[in-house]
């Protein structure tokens, strides 16, 4: 129960639509059975120029109605009929034109809702959490599950609503003709919602593996199609295209084993019909032959009765869909319910510009509880205008130190400060707006080269655009593009070379011009010439600013006013390049191994 009120939930905030959309609903249903009703009159007055019989238990306005037919003559009615038959499904399909559109404009809403949701929150959510998340299976969210969620909503709640009252409707017809005959649906249709309650189950277990299964394409897409210079260089197209030739068979087999259950509902509620229509005939077909009932109005009742049988069908094709729906929910609940671990506090004060120094105060740092310590008691200062260069063998907490800084982690243990105040105390905004970051990998979209320069600074006009991608050597080759600053780079600048992504990557961050700049070298997987010109335009971008680099070249070292040494989360040397090769092993080691090849 509890997974089917969070499902109802997202009809919060279109409530008054809804309720219209019921509404209309309801008095389409009234003239569904309305229409029905017609076959009496048309079946004993004008065809058979017979009286209407009906039973003595109905209700006096009812008697008095059908006297009233059998006074009007029989020629009369047949020339008026076509006109009231008419206007009944005018009527009748006026409102359920409204209902059809409102209802899918509800869903429609629902559905742009939930997947704003999502977005939002995955937006908002902290970086460890997609070290436990795959990409594919975020995306699988969005897309897939929102689908599944949709149809139960634009198909399901409308069917849910519309065949309950359709059943109502022909329950009360049914019963109004004949008491004790009616008393069969409740004998015989309840019989259904056994099996159908075990078909549910079964479907929301393997709807849920269905969408697991889905996430794992999309995965296996995302990689692969990201990765296909990878692929292609190692000549594993036929390895990819089996990997996902499994993968979309083991979907396929769960999505029969879906259809199988839900296409068996049809034949049950047709049985179970086929056998109801049966003890109908029984009943009242004596009634008929012995002139205590008319032709007409047993045509009702049967009609009444089989009528019931589609729409407890629908209600059947609507439970599958709400199982199906319900494993999509706890799915998309799983990130809604998602907790950032880093969080803006509801007091956080707007940061200052760094006037002095970045205090790392006694820091220990663990991705998870059973990941181990990444970073064991660091204790650093940076003060303002330095360049601190960090060194260390690979996998000893390098980037994990330098991602405290723009907070994207909270320390386990200690604090990192600026200027005497504690980072948490502060706003993301007032912090990270402080900060320049460029990594190795230039992470670009697949958007102008223009609007990936003013990424985050919008209201940059082209002048200063033009003018940092000066200063980043970028404008050069800017210029000889097809549309110049209105080139689209495609896919995470896929038509651009490693040294032209950084480049731009670089004139984004001067244009940002930050106080202080986190890098993590961004010339170690270039070829000469590219790192000529990045190296240029790094040196011109580090002026002047507080640098913290994650250095993999001589060069960038010994630029440095102090160098870190880090070795299996612990600093094991602090000083200038002169003095840690006299007092640290391990900076000693580095040198001669990497940074000597480069003298």
């Amino acid at each position: 129960m509890k997974n089917y009120i969070k499902l109802l939930h997202f009809l919060k905030g279109h409530g008054k639509l809804f309720s219209i959309a019921i509404l209309t609903m309801l008095i389409a249903s009234f003239f569904e059975g309305f229409q029905l009703s017609l076959l009496v009159p048309m079946a004993d007055r004008i065809f058979n120029n017979k009286e209407i019989i009906v039973s003595s238990q109905l209700p006096g306005f009812v008697r008095e109605g059908v006297n009233k037919l059998n006074s009007i003559d029989s020629t009369t009615l047949f020339w008026s009929f076509p006109l009231v038959i008419i206007g009944v499904l005018l009527i009748k399909n006026l409102f359920v034109f409204c209902y059809q559109y409102l209802m899918s404009d509800v869903s429609q809403r629902i559905m742009r809702d939930i997947r704003y949701r999502l977005y939002a929150k995955i937006q908002n959510l902290s970086l460890d959490y997609f070290s436990k998340k795959r990409t594919g299976e975020l995306i699988s969210r969005i897309t897939h599950d929102v689908n599944v969620v949709e149809n139960a909503l634009s198909y399901g709640v409308t069917d849910l609503f519309r065949q309950t009252f359709m059943i109502l409707i022909f329950t009360v017809i049914a019963f109004s003709i004949d008491l004790k005959a009616a008393f069969i649906i409740f004998v015989v249709f309840p019989l259904i919602g056994f099996p159908m309650g075990r078909i549910g189950k079964r479907l929301r277990k393997i709807s849920k593996g269905t969408q697991e299964k889905m996430a794992d394409i999309n995965t296996l897409l995302l990689e692969t199609i990201s990765g296909v210079q990878l692929v292609k260089a190692f000549g594993t197209e036929q390895y990819e295209t089996d990997r996902f030739k499994g993968k979309n068979h083991d979907y396929y087999k769960l999505r029969m084993k879906s259809i199988k259950r839900i296409i068996v509902i049809s034949p049950i509620t047709e049985i179970f019909g086929a056998i109801c229509g049966v003890g109908v005939m029984l009943w009242l077909g004596k009634s008929v032959m012995a002139g205590e009932l008319s032709f007409g109005v047993f045509i009702l009742f049967f009609g009444s009765i089989m009528s019931i049988i589609s729409p407890i069908k629908k209600l059947g094709n609507v439970n599958a869909l709400t199982q199906q729906a319900l494993a999509a929910s706890e799915r998309i609940y799983d990130v809604l319910d998602a907790r950032p671990t880093v969080v803006e506090k509801p007091d956080a004060r707007q940061l200052k510009e760094m006037a002095s120094t970045i205090h790392i105060d006694h820091v220990d740092f663990s991705y998870a509880e059973d990941s181990g310590i990444v970073l064991k008691d660091i204790d650093l200062e940076v003060k303002k205008g330095e360049i601190v260069a960090i060194v260390g063998p690979t996998g000893t907490g390098k980037t994990t130190l330098v991602n405290l800084i723009p907070r994207f982690y909270d320390p386990t243990r200690g604090s990192v400060k600026m200027d005497g105040v504690d980072l948490k105390d502060v706003t993301f905004r007032s912090l990270r707006d402080q900060i320049g970051i460029v990594t190795q990998e230039s992470i670009l979209f697949n958007d102008t080269v223009k609007a990936n320069i003013s990424y985050g600074y919008q209201e940059a006009t082209q002048t200063e655009i033009e003018a940092a991608a000066q200063k980043a050597f970028a404008h050069q080759f800017i210029i000889k593009m097809p549309q110049r600053y209105d080139t689209v780079i495609g896919d995470r600048g896929f038509r651009l070379s490693g040294g032209e992504k950084q480049r731009i990557s670089i004139a984004r961050a001067i244009l940002k011009n930050p106080p202080i700049l986190i890098l993590d070298e961004a010339t170690s997987q270039l070829d000469s010439e590219s790192e000529k010109y990045v190296q240029e335009a790094l040196d011109l971008l580090m002026q002047d600013r507080t640098v913290v680099a994650i250095a993999h070249r001589l060069s960038t070292i010994k630029k440095a006013d102090k160098i870190i040494c880090l070795e299996q989360g612990r600093i094991v040397g602090i000083g200038s390049h002169e003095r840690l090769l006299e007092t640290c092993p391990l900076y000693r080691r580095l040198y001669e191994m990497q940074f000597s090849i480069e003298v």
